[in-house]
């Protein structure tokens, strides 16, 4: 009997490719004049999907675009893709034609089943997504409101320099309760000692249930969304079990902050924060509607999760550069030091005075891209781009990756080499500026970039300051030196290492002294 179920399921699913690529078939051959790019061959039925690794899909794109070129055509079943592998051909879509290119692939998977509402990150380009960025640039974008910030920045670095005093070992853990806890005051204005470690923990757990979700073309109920109605104990229904368990972590993430806003606000001792700020613009004397609540909450767990994630990867990735580049370590130590001296510690107002710093800032982002495939867009009608044809409800996945290992922009782009921006023009270093695309694109390009930025910024260069960088060494003392290695998924996360920080001076070990009454968070 339960031969039969799984064959007729199969079958069903057979039955609906053959019905969806035969639809396929005579829309694009009787409506499109051009080619479309080239890409690899597919089958008449699964398209490309069979190519699709599950693992660092971005390496075999890149591959792909190698052969065929800076734009590869793909089909995912019935639906149409095309990836991007130029800095060039993304911002001549995606920045150049927003208008057409904005909006992103409806997801049965992750809007029907993962999230509660759509978040700004996944919502298409509507009335609904310009409000919500228009309320993100206002406090993430202004000159004015990033000033603002500048003391709670200053507050989570001392700690972090606390902690790596305390416990370098930790530094792992350091980084990411560094991006967690400030970003976690900017969302909600909570300080980490009322949202705990193990809230921080949670939230992570939550996100990785959703990169667990897979890449491109994994979840076949975004092609065939008939399965949606499938029971769980039916074979190809068990998607649905990881799917509400995420829902409701990623649930408890977004209501937990969120309802303790809310309670200091009834209190009248609620911190100026994001949260607050919403609730002021959206609701009415006061009062919420429940999808007005649920976006509310959604704007600031989008905050919280994806800008932490990104700013601690960012982080432990200049840790490991620094490892197995010592003397870019001491480069960048020695310009800090003819710049700030040693009487005090490096502030954002120092950042112009720190090129060499700001170079190898650049590399970091340009060696491991926290997100190597970004976002995908999609196209809301049709276009064309140089002698071929893009149709219209095509996914759109820029491969960052590939944007970061161009050759022709960058020579031997596997090296980590700061020096290659040294040797720009500022034309140039501007047009090859890593955060050109590492933060996205067009009007999805990411808003809290220039936060996350000067964030980073900051941390690395109070590091560079205080700390002394090298690799750790095995009981008998020879050098343990870390092999790069990354998780594969939404978000490159660098996989655990060793290596040995300690206090560069006795100066930085009184950071610790003079910072003792400091609350954890």
């Amino acid at each position: 009997m339960q031969g039969f179920q799984d064959l007729v399921v199969y079958l069903s699913i057979l039955f609906g490719a053959i019905l969806c690529c035969g639809g396929y078939l005579r829309l694009y051959h009787g409506k499109q004049h051009l080619p479309l790019p080239p890409g690899p061959r597919g089958l008449p039925v699964l398209g490309n999907v069979h190519q699709i690794p599950t693992q660092y899909q971005q390496n075999t794109f890149l591959s792909w675009a190698k052969r065929h070129g800076e734009i590869v055509y793909l089909r995912f079943f019935q639906k149409p893709a095309i990836i991007i592998s130029s800095l060039k051909a993304a911002q001549d879509l995606m920045e150049k034609r927003g208008s057409k290119y904005s909006s992103r692939p409806y997801s049965v998977f992750m809007l029907e089943f993962v999230l509660p509402r759509p978040n700004l990150v996944l919502m298409p380009y509507t009335d609904q997504c310009r409000l919500h960025r228009k309320l993100f640039q206002a406090t993430f974008e202004s000159r004015t409101m990033l000033d603002s910030y500048r003391p709670l920045q200053r507050r989570y670095v001392d700690i972090l320099l606390a902690d790596l005093v305390r416990d370098p070992e930790g530094f792992i853990a350091h980084l990411k309760r560094y991006a967690g806890a400030l970003t976690i005051e900017l969302a909600y204005g909570h300080h980490a000692d009322i949202v705990n470690e193990e809230f921080m923990a949670f939230a992570d757990k939550a996100m990785a249930s959703v990169t667990e979700a897979g890449g491109v073309a994994s979840t076949l109920v975004d092609f065939f969304p008939f399965m949606k109605y499938i029971p769980e104990w039916i074979p190809g229904g068990g998607f649905k079990r990881h799917a509400f368990m995420t829902q409701n972590m990623i649930r408890e993430v977004m209501s937990t902050p969120y309802s303790i806003v809310r309670e200091s606000m009834k209190n009248g001792n609620a911190q100026q924060c994001f949260t607050t700020f919403l609730l002021g613009e959206l609701s009415e004397d006061g009062r919420l509607d429940d999808d007005t609540a649920w976006d509310i909450k959604g704007a600031a767990t989008v905050l919280y999760l994806a800008g932490s994630d990104t700013t601690m990867t960012t982080l432990i990735s200049f840790i490991l550069t620094m490892v197995l580049h010592r003397h870019i370590f001491k480069k960048a130590q020695a310009e800090l030091d003819s710049v700030i001296g040693s009487e005090r510690l490096p502030n954002l107002d120092d950042r112009d005075s720190l090129p060499y710093l700001e170079c190898v800032l650049k590399e970091v982002y340009r060696w491991n891209p926290p997100a190597p495939l970004g976002i995908p867009h999609f196209a809301t009608e049709e276009d064309t781009y140089r002698v071929y044809a893009i149709p219209a409800g095509a996914i759109v996945i820029p491969n960052i990756w590939a944007m970061s290992r161009d050759v022709e922009q960058y020579s031997d782009p596997d090296t980590f080499l700061p020096e290659r921006f040294e040797a720009m023009s500022p034309q140039e270093t501007n047009k090859k500026d890593p955060r050109k695309y590492v933060f996205g694109f067009g009007r999805r390009i990411c808003p809290g970039r220039f936060l996350a930025d000067s964030s980073v910024w900051l941390a690395i260069a109070n590091i560079v300051a205080t700390m002394d960088i090298q690799k750790a060494r095995d009981i008998s003392g020879k050098e343990i030196t870390p092999i790069p290695s990354f998780k594969t998924g939404i978000v490159s996360h660098v996989n655990p290492f060793i290596c040995d920080i300690k206090p560069r001076t006795t100066k930085t070990t009184d950071i610790a002294t003079k910072l003792k009454n400091v609350t954890s968070g």
